[in-house]
């Protein structure tokens, strides 16, 4: 995909929240961003299979910037190129090596990048302060400053110029990269989306957009007041996720704490491109296995970069009196289906979900099942002959 420069007299815009499809984001990348960052090797930091890197970010404050990473390359055949994966951390988070191994032993060439000034040194949520280091994870914090004193300003930069150092290495295939975050990774992932079309797909977990209007961080952005609403102008996916064509996964659970589905929702529907959806009941949030192993995310990877069987396409959501009922394409063998349902209103992270099985009609490719008494939300999970989800979007009962 052809990269279309920004003008060269403006090196970063930013304006008030527009209306979608009209207005650029408020935030667009300086160009220097799509070019490979210096780079110099981290020294004290080492990994079996990977190598601990610096590069360099944006400036901040005045002062130069660096930025810590692994960057993991598979063994492949001579004259063999990898496709690539550009991992992206949750808050409290570092750059972690076992996420890169993990994609690394898959195929896949891989960079973790840390996005906020730290090493992967000490504990979770305590690492160590680089020198150098852009700013500390305090999200919403310079929020009525320059902007480019802000964190997501250069969490963003820090994510593309890391694409931009994977994508430079001989060993990488430039045109078959793809993009994953892990909550605030998530919520970054859904910005990046809308700057950086070099990706050729880019899935959140849990992340989402239009945080001022339901999140965990509703009542603090509230709070701020004009500090809440520039923050929410400059920097709410809802400005980006439009921007942003190549296809998404959007992998959460229904009782989320930070991103609730409502949120999701309208995130997912003001996306470019093509949406696909793997909500699971209760899915539990945090890295490790919930965050980084789900097989929807390793499917959907290997079916646009590798050439890989897709997962298994579920259309819209239907009711028809006291049922409701998909149909769907069985990219891989159908196992299962079930419907998720609550009777309960309120904050959407207390609700009480119940799962049902639903009715598989083979031959139609349809899946249904009928709506229990009392339901307020319901939606359909189909599973493949490896336990992967799809998902329709939610419905809400009148």
């Amino acid at each position: 995909m052809t990269i279309r420069p920004l003008p060269t007299w403006l090196a970063l815009l930013f304006l008030a929240a527009s209306a979608f499809g009209q207005s650029p984001p408020p935030m667009q990348a300086k160009p220097e961003l799509f070019n490979a960052p210096k780079s110099r090797p981290a020294e004290g930091f080492q990994s079996d299979g990977l190598s601990a890197v610096f590069y360099e970010g944006m400036p901040w404050k005045g002062k130069r910037t660096e930025v810590f990473a692994w960057v993991g390359l598979p063994k492949l055949p001579a004259g063999e190129k990898a496709p690539g994966m550009v991992l992206v951390h949750g808050g409290g988070g570092t750059a972690f090596e076992a996420w890169v191994k993990l994609w690394t032993s898959r195929g896949y060439a891989a960079i973790a990048m840390d996005t906020t000034g730290t090493v992967p040194r000490g504990s979770y949520a305590k690492w160590e302060r680089h020198e150098n280091g852009g700013p500390p994870p305090d999200h919403f914090g310079e929020a009525l400053g320059p902007p480019e004193d802000q964190w997501p300003y250069h969490a963003v930069s820090d994510v593309l110029l890391a694409h931009s150092l994977l994508r430079s290495l001989p060993e990488v295939d430039a045109d078959r990269i793809g993009l994953t975050g892990i909550s605030w990774g998530g919520y970054l992932t859904c910005v990046v989306s809308g700057l950086d079309d070099r990706f050729k797909f880019a899935v959140p977990v849990y992340g989402c957009g239009f945080l001022g209007e339901n999140s965990t961080w509703k009542d603090q952005l509230g709070k701020m007041g004009p500090a809440g609403e520039r923050w929410l102008a400059l920097w709410d996916p809802s400005h980006y996720l439009p921007k942003g064509v190549m296809p998404k996964l959007w992998v959460t659970g229904t009782n989320d704490f930070a991103y609730p589905l409502d949120s999701l929702q309208k995130s997912y529907r003001a996306a470019g491109g093509p949406s696909t959806l793997a909500v699971r009941l209760r899915m539990p949030h945090g890295h490790g296995g919930a965050g980084e192993n789900p097989e929807e995310i390793h499917a959907f990877a290997d079916s646009i970069l590798k050439g890989g069987p897709p997962l298994p396409r579920i259309g819209k959501l239907e009711t028809q009196e006291d049922r409701v009922q998909a149909s769907y394409e069985p990219h891989t063998p159908v196992q299962k289906a079930e419907l998720l349902w609550t009777a309960d209103l309120g904050k959407w992270s207390d609700r009480k979900w119940e799962s049902k099985a639903a009715e598989i009609d083979q031959a139609a490719k349809r899946v249904s099942a009928p709506v229990p008494t009392g339901a307020r939300v319901y939606f359909l999970n189909l599973y493949d002959d490896q336990g992967r989800v799809v998902s329709t979007e939610h419905a809400e009962a009148p």
